[in-house]
């Protein structure tokens, strides 16, 4: 009977600490930026995680660590979900958007499907060419 009681106080406990982290989360203002991972150049490298960031116009890539790719002239190419062997590194969820920008640079970028819209707001589709 006491383990009963004991386990009763712990997950009481528990879920105290989980709603109060819940309360935490929801007040505190939203991260501004497009969560994702990016690997360049496209298809080649390895994934890492950062936000793509629109304001001023220019879309610029901030991974979690090293320096800003600044995306100017950024235009996306192509839009496809992951293959079985990304999904190990990336969420298989995800949709990668397959980036150009001016002066020959590519990059892959990878969100979640809630987040493309904003991404291709953000990092135009390039113009069809035309026939």
């Amino acid at each position: 009977m006491i383990e009963y009681a004991l386990l009763a106080g712990g997950v009481v406990g528990v879920g105290w600490l989980v709603r109060r982290k819940h309360r935490a989360r929801s007040a505190a203002a939203p991260v501004p930026g497009i969560p994702g991972m990016a690997r360049q150049p496209a298809g080649a490298g390895r994934w890492r995680p950062g936000r793509v960031y629109a304001d001023g116009g220019a879309a610029r890539w901030v991974p979690e660590r090293g320096e800003a790719v600044e995306l100017p002239g950024g235009r996306a190419t192509g839009l496809r979900v992951p293959s079985i062997k990304e999904g190990i590194s990336i969420n298989p969820g995800s949709r990668i958007v397959a980036c150009t920008y001016e002066g020959g640079g590519s990059i892959e970028i990878a969100v979640m499907p809630l987040d493309v819209r904003e991404l291709l707001e953000a990092l135009p589709q390039a113009d069809a060419p035309s026939p």
